[in-house]
């Protein structure tokens, strides 16, 4: 879990012009190492290990010289250089180089039996700032906009959600029925598999998994596909068998530890992505929304004293 690290450090957050690489920085590539390591293979976990305990060290190396301090193939420092959605090794080697001297600096903390109660909100805070500020930096502004443009053209939406993403679906739903979508949510895995197999082209599919493994929203998202949906997935910056079946993927980045599990920081970040895709929809067709919020606002007011 985050606390803060105030340092004096400066530094620029993309080169300059003209200088060696004009690629922009990565935020947070450490973390993505640390949420993809589980599913790499054997020589990209070697050279993630090797990065993750020698991130300076890295910095003044060539891919060669990494490979071969790793026993890899330079072909494989460049593969994970590509799952961690980098463009090479010199975007990876200058995310380093900001990461070492980031001026605000995060170090994850699980609850400890011992903290009283004004260290664990500390500690929840922190996770859930650090949740937000690493799926920031893999949140793709383009897929937002894909997602979107797909639920616009859509007659309708369905969204599905399974155990801890169940609310947030719940959430999903309620915010878009808000701008005038007709939008749907199922979150009993039965009814999910019925619905998806009778969707078509005509209707997206929105699924919300944290692990992208859950065996319930992977087949409703499967038969959606297969039905000729599209469909839009919220899930961990991790590889998982979901995204086999999305057209658009929105990532978020939460990571676990024994006491802070994907229940907890992720639903943050899943929230904030959804509302990042909830205005941009809003904004698609502007004043429809406008009008759909203020005529929910009517409708809603005979609920208030």
């Amino acid at each position: 879990m985050g606390v803060f690290i105030e340092q004096t450090h400066k530094v620029e957050m993309t080169p300059r012009k003209g200088s060696k690489s004009d690629q922009p920085i990565v935020d947070n590539v450490l973390t993505r190492i640390k949420v993809r390591q589980a599913t790499l293979g054997p020589s990209t976990r070697s050279i993630a290990d090797f990065v993750l305990d020698n991130p300076r060290q890295v910095v003044g190396m060539s891919v060669t010289e990494l490979a071969e301090a790793t026993g890899a193939s330079d072909g494989s420092v460049i593969n994970l250089c590509r799952q961690l959605g980098l463009s090479g090794f010199q975007q990876l080697k200058l995310s380093l180089a900001q990461e070492v001297v980031q001026p605000v600096q995060f170090i994850h903390e699980d609850l400890q039996q011992g903290d009283d109660t004004a260290t664990v909100c500390r500690k929840m805070f922190h996770a859930g700032v650090q949740a937000l500020r690493d799926t920031l930096s893999v949140l793709d502004p383009d897929a937002i906009a894909e997602a979107a443009s797909l639920i616009h053209a859509a007659d309708r939406v369905e969204i599905y959600g399974i155990g801890s993403s169940a609310p947030i679906a719940e959430d999903a739903q309620y915010r878009m029925l808000r701008i005038g979508l007709d939008a749907r949510v199922v979150v009993d895995s039965h009814i999910q598999a019925i619905s998806a197999s009778r969707t078509g082209s005509n209707v997206a599919v929105l699924t919300i998994s944290h692990s992208g493994a859950t065996h319930e929203t992977l087949a409703a998202t499967r038969l959606a596909r297969e039905a000729g949906a599209k469909t839009i997935v919220v899930t961990n910056f991790a590889s998982s068998p979901l995204q086999a079946y999305a057209d658009v993927k929105l990532f978020t980045m939460a990571r676990e530890t024994k006491f802070r599990t994907e229940a907890m920081t992720s639903r943050i970040a899943q929230l904030c992505v959804l509302d990042a895709l909830i205005a941009a929809l809003a904004l698609r067709d502007y004043e429809s929304a406008i009008g759909a919020l203020q005529k929910t606002f009517d409708v809603l007011s005979i609920k208030r004293f």
